[in-house]
């Protein structure tokens, strides 16, 4: 049963995130493209893609730690 929800838990995540990440792109650049002009939208998108950069080190370093701790534990438990 916890399996299933943790599968259930991580599709969710992904799915929100996935979801955030087209609203921004396409409302929040295309209001930009509208507005302003297609040189407007792509310097938006080099700023998008610039702020995504601190996000995808700090989920990248907390995988790394929980894949440390993950093994940690189970080389407690075999001891």
């Amino acid at each position: 049963m916890s399996s299933e929800l943790d599968k259930y838990s991580k599709q969710t995540n992904i799915r929100l995130i996935v979801g955030f990440v087209l609203i921004l792109l396409l409302i929040g650049d295309g209001l930009i493209y509208l507005i302003y002009g297609k040189g407007s939208a792509i310097f938006g998108l080099i700023c998008i893609g610039l702020g995504f950069v601190p996000i995808i080190f700090i989920w990248a370093s907390l995988a790394i730690v929980e894949k440390i701790a993950k093994k940690s534990r189970v080389d407690e438990i075999e001891d």
